[in-house]
């Protein structure tokens, strides 16, 4: 009986102890004020890639679902992921803005042999290891999503699940495909001068970017008008000579590192679950993403119907309803992928 009531005891003490340490809420004070053993910075964190640089991290919102996000460009920033906040923390799904090295708060060097493709794989690795991530999901946009295929490539042992956002998987059909959208978009007089504009090499010119702002970007890149402030804020904080090294001058000219770049007799390896997910009205071809989705074995597609390069703004509700509901089912064992 005395053995039976010490071990009631320590069952019941076990059990208190086990309670104590599982209880992570933070403390208040009496006006409800966390209080904190160690500096809070909201959520920022610097990592170290390549020994030397620092690029700038920041975690919103606190959940089981930890999504990495991969900005696009190259070059660009994580600003306009901003409408992320308004989704994700709400379903208790946790993610990271990253701004990739050469932008925005991470560190920008000089050196131009940094701006290659293999380089940046390394750095979302290190970047990885830095936040602690594993089992993690993995949301690239654009070029980040080009990224984020390069990564699977090698790391998809970290990766629970990934989201492909708005990118073919080869330049070549990339390229045919901005022909289509300039014979479309342009009129005959406005193609003759832009031709005639692109043979002078006159790119900066205002006449130039106004046939790209008006014809292309304001129908295939983002269809809102005006453009949502955190993109543009992207745009203006854009570091242009990585993105003409990288891609070239603009979307009609692929003269950079990605000029002979293709994905398509690799995705078969890419075997988590993966969505792709993309615009009817992307500069990416829609046939390309569903292309893409059919040579991933683990995969679903879903195109927002009334979407462009910029779905997340463009046609939102589709985007983030199909996002958290691959996530939540990835999450809870239910994913099925698309019919192949």
């Amino acid at each position: 009986m005395k053995r039976l009531f010490v071990l009631l005891t320590l069952l019941i003490l076990g059990c208190s102890d086990q309670k104590k340490v599982s209880n992570t809420d933070t403390p208040k004070n009496e006006n409800g004020v966390p209080q904190y053993t160690e500096v809070k910075n909201g959520g920022v964190k610097m990592v170290t890639v390549d020994g030397k640089y620092q690029v700038w991290t920041k975690k919103i919102g606190s959940g089981n679902i930890k999504v990495l996000l991969l900005h696009g460009g190259p070059g660009f920033t994580h600003d306009y992921f901003e409408c992320f906040e308004d989704f994700l923390p709400q379903a208790g799904i946790e993610f990271y803005y990253y701004d990739q090295l050469g932008v925005g708060n991470s560190d920008i060097p000089a050196d131009t042999s940094l701006w290659t493709i293999s380089r940046y794989v390394e750095e979302v690795e290190q970047v990885r290891q830095g936040l602690g991530l594993e089992d993690f999901y993995l949301l690239g946009h654009s070029w980040g999503s080009m990224l984020a295929m390069e990564y699977l490539q090698k790391y998809q042992d970290h990766v629970k699940a990934a989201i492909l956002s708005n990118m073919t998987a080869g330049i070549k059909s990339y390229v045919a495909y901005s022909v289509k959208l300039k014979e479309d978009l342009f009129t005959p007089a406005e193609i003759k001068k832009y031709d005639s504009l692109d043979k002078l090499q006159m790119y900066a010119s205002p006449e130039y970017q106004e046939l790209l702002m008006t014809k292309l970007y304001g129908n295939v890149v983002c269809r809102l008008d005006p453009w949502p402030e955190p993109f543009v804020r992207a745009f203006k904080k854009a570091n242009t000579s990585i993105y003409i090294q990288m891609q070239g001058v603009d979307e009609f000219h692929v003269t950079g590192n990605f000029k002979n770049w293709e994905m398509w007799d690799r995705l078969p390896n890419i075997k988590v679950p993966t969505l792709v997910i993309g615009g009817e009205k992307d500069e990416m071809n829609p046939e390309d993403m569903r292309k893409e989705g059919k040579l991933i074995p683990n995969s679903r597609t879903y195109l927002c119907p009334n979407g462009s390069h910029l779905s997340m703004y463009d046609d939102q509700q589709n985007y983030f309803n199909n996002l958290v509901a691959f996530l939540k089912d990835v999450e809870e064992n239910k994913f099925t992928s698309d019919p192949k």
